[in-house]
């Protein structure tokens, strides 16, 4: 059975994607409040904990802008780089940053990072999962009343890209 561990914030922790992708064995790693330099501190325990996978996703850098860090793109790069030293043999999946609604942001900022984040996947030999453009084009309401955290119809989208992308994957392989 084909093995996905996802690593994040609590975008990943607040969803039961293996309710959702019963035909994987799915480790989640989200976790409430994480960071960029939280989620890189805990990948050796992650490591010990989950020793083989198939398919890693990430999806981090949410609390880095609700904090004003805007420099964890580094720090994002040092977290693949160690994904693909302690999982060789996995394919190693970043997402995009959601179109969240955060006023304090200057208008194109997540774009921004998006396209930076896009680059550093074609740096470090990762995948790279956009569903920012996926959340612009849904016709659902995607974000809670906190702008940040997902509606259930958000996680459809992002789970269904989530397992188009690995179909892909495994078909190229």
């Amino acid at each position: 059975m084909t093995q996905l561990l996802l690593i994040g914030d609590s975008l990943v922790a607040d969803y039961d994607w293996q309710k959702r992708m019963p035909t994987y064995t799915v480790h989640n790693h989200g976790a409430p409040g994480f960071t960029t330099t939280d989620v890189f501190n805990t990948l050796p325990e992650i490591k010990k904990q989950v020793k083989s996978v198939d398919v890693v996703m990430v999806m981090v850098g949410t609390n880095d802008l609700l904090t004003d860090n805007f420099d964890f793109l580094h720090t994002l790069k040092k977290i693949i780089v160690q994904l693909n030293s302690g999982y060789p043999l996995a394919e190693i999946i970043l997402c995009s940053l959601f179109p969240m609604d955060m006023p304090h942001l200057p208008h194109n900022t997540i774009s921004s990072l998006n396209s930076h984040i896009e680059a550093l996947t074609m740096q470090t030999g990762s995948c790279f999962l956009d569903t920012h453009q996926r959340m612009i084009g849904a016709t659902q309401k995607i974000f809670q009343d906190d702008g940040v955290h997902l509606t259930a119809d958000a996680y459809e989208i992002w789970c269904r890209s989530l397992l188009e992308h690995i179909a892909f994957l495994i078909e190229s392989d």
